[in-house]
């Protein structure tokens, strides 16, 4: 009997051990039943209730309705209920056809859309040389309510004697015929030579025989040294039938119908589509400390063309900034922009304007872009950021197989009040954010990801083999109390435990008094922190954090959302050291939300270079409204003067300085799509 008891013990014992064994994978199984659960519940809350991170209130008054009095109590708190604003106190994140290729150049000619004229005369030729023609070309201007065409005449210039001038009589194979005399013939019906013909057609429209008097040799010779363009002597014959037919080819189909006057009459050469309306004529010349000299063909001269931000581009000023804020400011992608510009019956295709784009913002990512960089890095009190991700449209491989999108990421960077950027980065790593911040000194506010560490430590030798060598900046942590109340949102609506419920309360009267006092300045903010919201946030650690200890071996969103406040508490009370720091990191939250709403229309960006371009846009837009500009307007402005801003000035152009930057321009020069602009001196004083 007691060696069967003994082996019934030994059995016994056994079955125990596994009993435990299997109720602790019972638990374990529950344990992660139960997280699915709790995953589920916040999924059905964002997709079929709100995505807002919001809660009822109410009840949280009425349930820590005590605690909460309490510690008002203790803060001292005095404000009258009706001087408080209202709210929960949370933070709020607000089958494929083949396409056709693209012909090229347009005949914008062709095209029945109003009509402004630009004509461009050269200040030092200008009644001197006779004119013999003009050059004109074709691009788009945007004014909001359609598209404009605008024509762009260039005045041609004769640096030569004519044949009549050297010897009194014609050059072989040219005719030469008195402009009065062959009108007189034309409007009584008589019959003119076919030579004289043309040659009167062109002498009508690039000269008037009254309006600029011929060259004398030595004003001749004088023009011709200073453009090196040869002797004085008569043109060769070939040179001036090819001429004649330039000009009557470039001006227009039908050179009858053209008009010549001198520009001091403020007429045009033009040539006139049907049914256009012209609604501008403007002539410009270069300034007389300008000696631009435009295209030179022995004994012939074209105006010089004024600088533009795209070269042999159609795209005027405003059509470039009325994409780039159609894309990147309203979010609608380049193909719908396509399809609109279709029904205006201005075909335009997606590649053409994506080219603009990634031009223009190399440009102003160069230019304007880095010089607001570098002066945000210098000054700035302080910076917040994040980041958001972005779909890369992969290269093309040999074999033409299909790739995934890769993906990159954006960052902003808000400096002060005074700039926002956007940064392209093919990785997110601690590399990349240390030379983001490389050179800044001073408070940085953003979440408590892994990779901002780096910005916040002492350099060590491991960081100095993988980064180089570090910059010895002494930069400030900022935490972010929206992070910290989104996880225990996330714990108090998917378990209802009442601890995760009464810190939401907590924070909720904590967002309440700071907003109760943010129009005030920064030192008076400061003092009323200290007196009324410093008991709160003491009291709220002092209640997590043996929570956290209770619950730290547990796994689940209670532990996580204890433990992220438990950590970043140093960082959570930086805001109380000045009135100027933020108590939230919303404002960065708010900017990316550009990029998380646009790339739901626009998917990707092309490449590396298209997204450094577009981030470049991306800071422009917002920088522009954080400054209460009209982004459409400012960049119009921005492009129109870039090409001819001094490169030590770059600073001025940015939106937080532009306002009065245009204030000393002149508007007539700075109206007109192309022309030549008037620097104001001296330069504006920047910090």
């Amino acid at each position: 009997m007691a060696a069967r008891i003994v082996a019934l013990e030994a059995a016994l014992a056994v079955e125990r051990e596994l009993r435990a064994a299997l109720e602790a994978d019972r638990d374990r199984l529950r344990e992660a039943y139960e997280a699915l659960l709790r995953e589920a519940e916040l999924a059905r809350r964002r997709l079929l209730i709100a995505k807002a991170e919001r809660i009822d209130t109410t009840q949280l008054e009425l349930e820590f309705a005590a605690k909460l009095a309490a510690l008002d109590a203790l803060a001292g708190q005095v404000a009258d209920d009706n001087e408080t604003p209202e709210g929960d106190g949370g933070a709020r994140p607000s089958g494929r056809g083949k396409r056709t290729k693209p012909t090229g150049r347009r005949h914008l000619d062709e095209l029945d859309l109003p009509v402004e004229r630009i004509v461009i005369i050269d200040p030092v030729l200008e009644g001197k040389a006779r004119r013999i023609g003009a050059e004109t070309s074709h691009e788009l201007r945007w004014r909001r309510g359609g598209f404009v065409r605008l024509e762009i005449t260039r005045i041609k210039y004769s640096t030569t004697r004519s044949a009549k001038d050297v010897d009194g009589a014609p050059a072989a194979g040219m005719v030469i015929q008195d402009v009065a005399t062959t009108a007189e013939a034309a409007t009584a019906g008589a019959t003119v030579a076919p030579a004289a013909a043309e040659t009167s057609k062109v002498d009508a429209v690039a000269s008037s025989s009254t309006a600029v008097e011929p060259m004398s040799d030595t004003a001749a010779i004088e023009v011709e040294t200073m453009l090196g363009v040869g002797q004085v002597g008569a043109p060769e014959a070939a040179i001036a039938a090819d001429a004649m037919t330039e000009v009557a080819t470039t001006i227009g189909r039908d050179p009858t119908a053209l008009v010549g006057a001198a520009p001091a009459e403020g007429a045009a050469i033009v040539a006139t589509a049907p049914n256009a309306e012209t609604i501008a004529t403007s002539v410009i010349s270069a300034p007389p400390s300008t000696r631009a000299i435009g295209e030179r063909l022995p004994g012939v001269v074209t105006a010089a063309m004024p600088p533009r931000l795209l070269q042999r581009s159609i795209a005027t000023p405003s059509l470039l900034a009325h994409v780039a804020s159609d894309k990147f400011c309203d979010g609608l992608p380049l193909h719908r922009q396509e399809d609109r510009f279709t029904r205006l019956r201005v075909p335009i295709d997606r590649g053409t304007m994506s080219r603009w784009l990634e031009e223009s913002g190399a440009i102003v990512g160069v230019t304007i872009v880095e010089a607001m960089r570098r002066e945000a890095i210098r000054i700035a009190f302080c910076i917040g950021t994040d980041a958001t991700g972005i779909m890369v449209q992969p290269d093309r491989r040999p074999d033409k197989q299909r790739q995934p999108c890769r993906r990159a990421h954006f960052f902003v960077l808000i400096a002060d009040a005074d700039h926002v950027f956007f940064e392209y980065t093919p990785e997110e790593n601690s590399k990349v954010v240390s030379q983001m911040f490389r050179g800044f000194a001073g408070f940085i506010q953003a979440d408590a990801k892994s990779v901002f560490d780096i910005l916040f430590r002492p350099p060590n030798e491991r960081d100095r083999a993988k980064f180089g060598d570090p910059d010895l900046a002494i930069r400030h942590e900022v935490g972010c109390w929206s992070h910290a109340r989104r996880k225990l949102w996330e714990a108090a609506v998917a378990t209802q435990d009442v601890d995760a419920r009464e810190a939401l309360a907590r924070i909720m009267r904590m967002f309440v008094l700071e907003r109760s006092w943010k129009d005030h300045s920064p030192d008076e903010r400061k003092a009323l922190r200290d007196r009324h919201l410093r008991p709160h946030v003491v009291e709220f650690f002092k209640f997590i954090e043996p929570e956290y200890e209770r619950c730290r071996d547990q796994r689940g969103l209670l532990r996580t959302a204890l433990g992220y406040a438990v950590r970043q508490r140093d960082a959570l009370m930086r805001f109380f050291e000045d009135g100027r720091l933020e108590m939230t990191n919303n404002h960065s939250e708010r900017q990316l939300r550009r990029i998380a709403t646009g790339r739901n229309a626009w998917l990707f960006v092309g490449s590396d270079d298209h997204g450094q371009s577009t981030a470049n846009l991306f800071t422009l837009i917002a920088s522009a409204r954080l400054h209460k500009l009209d982004p459409e307007v400012y960049l119009r402005d921005v492009f129109r003067v870039l090409p001819f801003w001094p490169r030590d000035r770059y600073i001025e152009l940015a939106p937080r300085y532009w306002r009065t930057t245009r204030a000393r321009l002149d508007p007539k020069e700075l109206e007109l799509e192309i022309g030549w602009l008037t620097i104001p001196e001296p330069p504006l004083p920047t910090p």
